[in-house]
């Protein structure tokens, strides 16, 4: 299984998602203004994932910086990584934890070091907990030989463990339950087609590509709907790839069940509704140009928001590491999270 972010010794190695399939490549960043990096353009991504990322970022630069300048440099550190990707709530989490893990009492610089390295590793180890569970609790929920369309790339590639929505799948062919899958491609930097057919190729997990503008084309022949999320807000309006909300709104005029399969760090419940995430805008190269070649006017201009925003209505139930949970959701969310 491939792994997107891995602390190895006393290094961090981070999987350029950015070359995959036609290459593997391994990065070994030693900053966090390298990681940050790293996640800005992409080349480690999913929300659990950066996270993880993140928390390992703040572990070396912890290692780089000198005893005089460690306290001020970490914040530095967290401040940059944290806003990294706005959308994505798994960042500012992680970021958030292992800064308070060091403020909790005095320490030595070799100290704070140490407790820095300790809670990534323990966010790491959670998540990838978080992950089996989602897995199990969604497999029980599909149907033997079920047919599942699903958008961009939610397995081990975009976190720890077996991701989140292919997790799903993955376990119920484990199970021996023999799902299939349409990919959506994920335009414009084809998550789908790059990432998510490798992970299920890879599983031997029968997987079908599709350009984005077919899934109409398909979803009567698809039992249920899987996606991914970055953020979800308090009354269950979820940020994923852009494209998802198209998907949803599809998955309700047929009449199918559409889910978002997201461990509990990726609830935002500070956040009210849909309406007050912050939905990142990326360069319109990434439109006008396809797999580096040009694929339009260089002088169009371009839209190119990476997430769009999916009302609470149009989802079917959130599968969690801590169960399914349904409509409604500000109360079931409040249940979830113990608030």
């Amino acid at each position: 299984m491939l792994r997107a972010v891995e602390f190895r010794g006393s290094r961090l190695r981070i999987l350029d998602q950015t070359l995959l399939p036609h290459r593997t490549v391994y990065l070994y960043p030693r900053s966090a203004a390298e990681v940050a990096g790293i996640i800005k353009r992409l080349a480690v991504r999913g929300a659990p994932a950066i996270g993880v990322a993140a928390a390992y970022g703040l572990a070396v630069e912890a290692k780089r910086l000198p005893d005089s300048k460690l306290e001020p440099g970490l914040r530095r550190a967290a401040e940059m990584l944290a806003a990294s990707r706005p959308t994505a709530v798994n960042l500012k989490w992680a970021v958030v934890r292992v800064m308070q893990s060091v403020s909790v009492r005095a320490m030595s610089p070799d100290e704070t070091r140490r407790a820095v390295l300790a809670e990534a590793q323990r966010t790491e180890t959670e998540e990838v907990e978080r992950s089996l569970a989602m897995a199990r609790f969604g497999a029980k929920l599909l149907p033997k030989g079920a047919n599942i369309l699903t958008i961009c790339n939610t397995g081990a590639l975009a976190g720890p463990g077996m991701g989140t929505a292919l997790g799903v799948v993955i376990q119920a062919h484990l199970d021996g339950k023999k799902p299939s899958v349409y990919s959506c491609e994920t335009r414009p930097l084809l998550q789908g087609s790059r990432l998510t057919t490798l992970e299920l190729l890879r599983a031997r997990i029968p997987v079908t590509l599709i350009a984005d503008s077919a899934a109409a084309s398909v979803i009567d022949r698809c039992d249920l709907v899987l996606a991914g999320a970055d953020r979800i807000a308090a009354n269950g309006d979820t940020a994923n790839k852009v494209g998802t909300r198209m998907l949803a709104t599809l998955a309700r005029a047929a009449r199918k069940p559409f889910y978002i399969v997201a461990p509990t760090s990726t609830f935002d419940p500070v956040t009210s509704n849909g309406g007050k995430i912050v939905v990142e805008e990326r360069g319109g190269e990434e439109v006008r140009s396809f797999l580096g070649c040009r694929a339009a006017p260089k002088d169009v201009p371009v839209f190119n928001p990476a997430f769009d925003v999916t009302p609470a209505r149009l989802i079917t139930g959130f599968i969690t590491d801590r169960g399914i949970i349904h409509p409604p959701y500000r109360a079931a969310i409040r249940r979830l999270l113990g608030r």
